[in-house]
């Protein structure tokens, strides 16, 4: 114990002076060493776990951009992240949905403040099948068939779709939690505003339903195009059945062709000031939605493969 004790000594010696020998060195080849910049304000995002990921990425830009800004970034759900815009407790909601009039109008009336709307991109919501799966497109009507209160479809031999090496063939739904504003889209724009069945496996993320539906070979789920890894498929998605299906890119997105697009949004209690408004600024210009097109999502500036400049 006592050898352990003093070679922890030396090593603790040794640190400190290689630590003290570093400094040293750069006061004589340059100066004192530039102390960080000390933290002048917080914005603080909360909302859409769709688009926590890109929110993250802004977040850690930003600070080689502005140092002294430090930004904190959640999600819980595009309607936790308005919620907290009423409470007044962030600065900044993500929201992968459009707010409701009813959610405007508590704002307004808690806050005394109109809640100011930036579209800051476009994503198409994926629907993602396990790797194994033979099926490569689906129609809406299909899809709500297996998603919706009442849909007849339970089992893949309805469509005609036959899953190897698996004893049944039982779809498992995969979906979001109802706060989530991927979850408010997809029953607007896929069931038409009805129900969901009951049974589904909800998530809290968008990265956790691809990750399940990777895992089950009879899973069906939604979420951002973004979100894709080696174990599940994309579907090419049908606005009608006997029409080609249509797969989500940036292209097809930008273009309105795929139908089950949506816009990203930043919500702000009125008009943004300060640091929350040099923010805003930052991501709507051509680095901050380079950001989101890296993130898989689409950006507001026309992309080159869409027929426009690079952002």
């Amino acid at each position: 114990m006592e050898i352990i004790t003093r070679r922890h000594r030396r090593r603790t010696a040794l640190a400190a002076g290689v630590a003290t020998l570093a400094i040293l060195l750069a006061v004589a080849c340059g100066g004192p060493v530039s102390p960080r910049p000390k933290t002048v304000a917080t914005i603080q995002m909360k909302g859409s776990d769709t688009m926590v990921n890109v929110c993250q990425a802004w977040a850690e830009e930003y600070g080689n951009v502005a140092p002294e800004i430090n930004v904190e970034v959640s999600g819980g759900g595009s309607g936790v992240g308005i919620a907290a815009l009423e409470s007044g407790t962030i600065d900044v909601a993500s929201a992968s949905r459009e707010i409701k009039p009813s959610e405007h109008e508590k704002i307004r009336q808690a806050t005394g403040e109109e809640p100011l709307d930036f579209v800051v991109g476009f994503d198409a919501i994926a629907v993602y099948v396990h790797r194994d799966n033979p099926l490569d497109e689906i129609a809406i009507e299909d899809l709500a068939a297996i998603f919706i209160e009442d849909g007849p479809v339970t089992r893949w031999s309805q469509l005609g779709v036959t899953i190897p090496g698996v004893k049944s063939d039982e779809i498992v739904r995969i979906s979001r939690q109802s706060s989530s504003g991927t979850y408010e889209f997809f029953r607007e724009v896929v069931l038409n505003r009805y129900d969901f069945k009951i049974g589904s496996r909800d998530m809290n993320g968008s990265k956790e339903v691809v990750e399940l539906v990777g895992s089950a070979k009879t899973a069906i789920g939604y979420s951002g195009m973004g979100y894709a890894n080696a174990g599940v498929k994309i579907l090419r998605i049908a606005s009608r059945k006997g029409e080609p299906g249509v797969e989500p890119s940036v292209e097809n997105t930008f273009r309105k062709i795929y139908p089950i697009a949506r816009s990203l949004h930043l919500y702000t209690l009125g008009e943004p000031a300060g640091a929350v408004k040099d923010y805003i600024d930052w991501i709507l210009s051509p680095v901050g939605q380079q950001i989101v097109q890296d993130s898989g999502f689409v950006p507001v500036i026309v992309p080159a493969e869409a027929g426009g400049p690079r952002p």
